[in-house]
């Protein structure tokens, strides 16, 4: 029986030619499929991403809520100040803050004249590029009576104002009953009477349909038109008898010099048409021109703009920390937690990079879900208080912007660390944790 052949070690030894030729072939070979490192889509990332989310939903509410808080609290902080500020606005502007008023000096006329302005200063003043509108006023120097039957001593002691139709316009004044003076009624002897002139005359209201009620101005009858409430900007009308311009022409022996102007300009550059107001008014003699200075109002407003900007930053840094240092814990205490399941993977083939990932994406998902979530609550929340104080409610879009962006990016920045500290453990040490 024939022994059979022994074969020969196989084994190439380092450095023969064979060895080398073999080497190079095994590189030049092309990777087989199951040789390359697999690489997780976005879609991938995003499902192991919500895999912590999903089998901890508790912890992963009170993480989302820990976050919700912070943004909601910055929305709040923003909205709710935002709206006040915008209602304080509508107020001080209110109280003419974007006005001005210029008045002759009645002690520079010479011999007791009365002072005006030219008849053209309304047009002039029109021209200054930064003023939006201006009107007018002239007192007519004529006495108003309720009965021909009081003679020249009973006068009411009330002031007889020559007005144009546009008058409530720039003082933002209202009509209380009846109607004010019209291009076609400003000719006509017609009066509006101001609040304080309507009370002392008797006359609490205007009623359509009724036989008119009169007025005596020097030895004219003019009809009573409309009653106006009392305009805060200009307290002088509410103790006013107002006459059509040219109806004061007509019948009052009105010279059409104007006695008092109301300005409303660019509040940004309210100072510079002060300035500017009583060589315009008057040119030949701008001292008898006195120009009412901003109101106080306009310095609380630009001092609470200053304070709510301070304000805003202040809270909303505060709030993104709170917010930053609750998912950070969370997802510490994730890695802690599932040491055994990243073991696992590593052990399946899973990479540094890929379990890297895994917790990142899950840290950002938890600040975008909180995030989205605080939005909406501190919109709610700005919403529902502004509502309830009256408000018009204001809702910053870079609050709401920056609110979302600012949790996305706090969880990529609380992710950081854990993620790393997750994809150093070792296979072995992690799964032989108890």
């Amino acid at each position: 029986m024939r022994a059979r052949p022994r074969h020969r070690s196989t084994t190439l030894r380092p450095g023969t030619t064979a060895a080398r030729h073999t080497a190079a072939a095994s590189t030049d070979r092309p990777e087989t499929p199951w040789h390359r490192p697999v690489r997780l889509s976005p879609a991938d990332l995003l499902r192991l991403g919500l895999v912590g989310v999903l089998s901890r939903r508790m912890r992963a509410v009170l993480s989302a809520v820990g976050i919700s808080i912070g943004i909601a609290t910055m929305i709040v902080v923003t909205g709710i100040p935002a709206s006040s500020q915008t209602a304080l606005e509508a107020e001080l502007t209110a109280l003419g803050t974007d006005r001005l008023q210029a008045v002759a000096d009645g002690k520079a006329g010479e011999n007791g004249a009365p002072v005006s302005f030219p008849a053209e200063s309304v047009v002039m003043v029109d021209r200054i590029g930064p003023v939006k509108a201006v009107t007018a006023v002239a007192n007519a120097h004529v006495k108003v009576r309720r009965s021909d039957r009081l003679g020249p001593l009973d006068e009411s002691g009330l002031t007889v104002l020559a007005a144009r139709p546009d008058l409530l316009r720039v003082v933002n004044g209202k009509v209380r009953s009846g109607q004010f003076l019209t291009k076609a009624t400003e000719r006509l002897p017609t009066v509006v009477l101001g609040a304080s002139s309507a009370a002392r005359l008797g006359f609490p209201e205007v009623r359509p349909g009724e036989p008119p009620q009169l007025v005596l101005i020097g030895d004219r009858w003019f009809s009573v038109a409309g009653i106006l409430h009392a305009v805060p900007l200009a307290p002088d009308l509410d103790r006013a008898v107002l006459v059509g311009w040219d109806a004061a022409r007509e019948h009052l022996n009105f010279d059409g010099r104007p006695t008092q102007l109301f300005i409303q300009a660019d509040e940004d550059a309210i100072e510079d048409v002060r300035a500017v107001l009583p060589a315009t008014v008057n040119p030949q003699s701008p001292s008898v021109v006195l120009v009412s200075r901003p109101s106080d109002a306009l310095a609380a407003k630009r001092s609470a703009e200053a304070t709510f900007s301070g304000l805003f930053v202040g809270l909303a840094g505060l709030a993104l920390l709170v917010g930053g240092i609750g998912v950070a814990n969370t997802m510490v205490i994730s890695v802690l937690e599932r040491r055994r399941e990243i073991g696992l993977r590593r052990a399946l083939g899973a990479n540094r990079g890929q379990i890297r990932g895994q917790f990142l994406t899950e840290s950002v998902v938890l600040s975008g879900l909180g995030g989205l979530t605080g939005v909406v609550v501190g919109v709610l929340a700005t919403v529902g208080y502004a509502a309830f104080r009256d408000w018009p409610a204001v809702i910053p879009v870079e609050a709401v912007a920056g609110g979302f962006c600012g949790a996305v990016l706090i969880g990529v920045m609380a992710g950081v660390y854990p993620a790393v500290r997750a994809s150093r453990l070792s296979p072995t040490t992690a799964l032989a944790t108890t």
